[in-house]
């Protein structure tokens, strides 16, 4: 009987807790977000960033986009347009015809930048799928721990890649992200820090610290709990410098 009192006690803890997880709305956490961070502006909008030796730039106007990667090698300017239509590339003003595989390559590059640029931007599309996971604590503070998957339909190239946002529970803010990705030999991982916050023209725009699991066998679930422990190793810094809006 006191083995069976323990099952039974547990068995209803973690009935609790699924149904606390369930209460919480993932969609309206990043509805949440994407308020506060002011990224709806970006419907209607061109911002111009440098990120380490590239330019970029992107227009938006009601579902119609184009982003631009700028950068020079040693006796060229090379400039990539990726818009919803196609992907073009510039050698020295003059257009260069690319392979399929190099296309979807580059297009996938000048995506990624742009993508993890203005987030929460886009999290609100309709082939983003969210799950909310749990209420965690990171270095004091509480966060919505929400999952996001991508449909194939609508979800770009990289629609397998798995994506998690801690979202601040008293600010709204995504301090935190992590995500998987193909790689050749199997699943990479990256976990990274939000800093340097600052607001241009009402859009948030935040540098990261970039860090990778010491683990190849880690989970992408795990990795809040290995940053608490101090168990990742830091690659890289995220920093967007020049920042404008229009």
């Amino acid at each position: 009987m006191k083995y069976l009192s323990i099952v039974i006690v547990a068995l209803l803890f973690f009935n609790c807790k699924e149904k606390e997880s369930n209460a919480v709305d993932a969609d309206a956490v990043i509805k949440n977000s994407i308020e506060v961070s002011g990224v709806k502006k970006l419907d209607h909008a061109v911002i111009a960033f440098d990120f380490r030796d590239k330019h970029y730039e992107a227009g938006r106007y009601e579902g119609t986009y184009v982003l631009k990667r700028e950068f020079k090698d040693s006796t060229q300017t090379i400039i990539d347009y990726l818009s919803n239509n196609n992907f073009e590339r510039r050698v020295n003003d003059s257009v260069v015809k690319v392979s399929d595989s190099l296309a979807s390559l580059y297009s996938a590059s000048v995506n990624s930048v742009h993508y993890f640029a203005v987030l929460p931007y886009g999290l609100d599309g309709k082939a983003v799928n969210k799950a909310y996971l749990d209420d965690v604590e990171i270095k004091g503070k509480h966060y919505h721990k929400i999952k996001v998957t991508f449909s194939e339909v609508g979800g770009g190239e990289d629609f397998e890649d798995v994506f998690i946002y801690w979202v601040n529970k008293d600010n709204s803010k995504i301090e935190y992200l992590a995500y998987s990705y193909n790689e050749d030999d199997g699943k990479g991982l990256r976990f990274r820090e939000a800093y340097n916050e600052r607001y241009v023209n009402g859009i948030r725009f935040v540098d990261y610290y970039n860090y990778k699991p010491k683990d190849r066998n880690t989970q992408l679930e795990d990795l809040d709990s290995l940053f608490n422990a101090n168990n990742l190793e830091l690659l890289s810094k995220i920093e967007l410098k020049n920042v404008t809006v229009n």
